[in-house]
């Protein structure tokens, strides 16, 4: 396990504070000038998790309302919502600073059985024929600021492989496609609960690239205001996140400054084991907050 993998983990395995009352680590993840969406969403389930004895989420709906303060700790507070023979739902604050950065509802279902059928993968490339995320930015470490380099060059947990890869720097105009291999080898010897939270921290990866693609804008640019403002995320198949996934994104729609973003994540051998939706903001700089 590299140490990257094991910082996110340690992430992932937030301290109990009372009863429904949870406290996670705010540094340590994708961005360090704000806590990445994903890592809260994937605190937040992890603290609901801890209230749930014996069955899995099968849907989760968050709403971002502040950006993190990665400098201090995120508290959790859970609330009980229902707890039912086939459903248990559970809402979750996160806070700092006394204020709201999230708020949460996520539902868990027993193992049940039913009709089955599912949208066949895309075809893709293996992920072995596309660069991976270091490689890239060792590529394009020169063409940011000094003090950037090593935030850059900085080993993450996740590994990815853009299979529609644009430069970031002078993206060119493309359509709203948008596929990358992910996986993390470390999740091997983790559990289903675990292996959830490493997959909602890493389905708010790319996916807002999306909606950029088709305006020849990208996150170092310098041209765009993004920032995520909810997430949904739907589970569908037993997770397995050592082994490579194929996340497929579009951008069916953007305006009036906001960017609406959907996402399936295959396994490698085709079964769809989660679906994704999200909207963010994406409008001009120095626009009002």
């Amino acid at each position: 396990m590299t140490e990257a993998e094991r910082i996110l983990l340690d992430l992932l395995n937030i301290e109990r504070l009372e009863v429904d009352l949870f406290r996670g680590t705010g540094s340590g993840g994708e961005t360090p000038t704000r806590i990445f969406g994903g890592q809260v969403i994937a605190q937040a389930l992890a603290a609901a998790y801890r209230t749930v004895d014996d069955r899995l989420c099968h849907s989760l709906h968050a709403y971002f309302i502040r950006p993190g303060d990665p400098s201090i700790p995120v508290v959790y507070q859970v609330d009980r919502a229902r707890d039912g023979g086939s459903f248990t739902t559970r809402r979750v604050v996160a806070i700092q600073h006394g204020k709201q950065i999230l708020n949460m509802s996520a539902s868990f279902h027993v193992e049940d059985e039913g009709w089955s059928h599912q949208h066949p993968m895309p075809s893709s490339e293996s992920p072995e024929t596309h660069p991976s995320r270091s490689e890239l930015r060792h590529k394009y470490v020169d063409q940011v600021p000094e003090k950037m380099k090593k935030e850059l060059l900085r080993e993450r947990p996740i590994e990815v492989r853009e299979v529609d890869h644009l430069d970031p720097f002078r993206p060119e105009i493309s359509d709203d496609q948008n596929k990358i291999w992910f996986r993390m080898p470390g999740a091997a010897s983790t559990d289903p609960r675990t292996q959830h939270l490493i997959l909602a921290y890493a389905s708010d990866m790319s996916l807002m690239s999306s909606g950029m693609r088709p305006h020849g804008l990208s996150w170092f640019t310098g041209q765009v205001n993004a920032a995520s403002l909810d997430h949904a995320l739907w589970f569908h198949a037993p997770v397995r996140f050592e082994n490579w996934h194929l996340y497929v994104m579009e951008s069916p729609w953007t305006g009036q400054g906001r960017s609406f973003n959907r996402g399936s994540i295959y396994s490698e051998d085709g079964v769809l084991v989660a679906s994704v939706a999200q909207e963010g903001l994406m409008r001009r700089p120095n626009s009002r907050s």
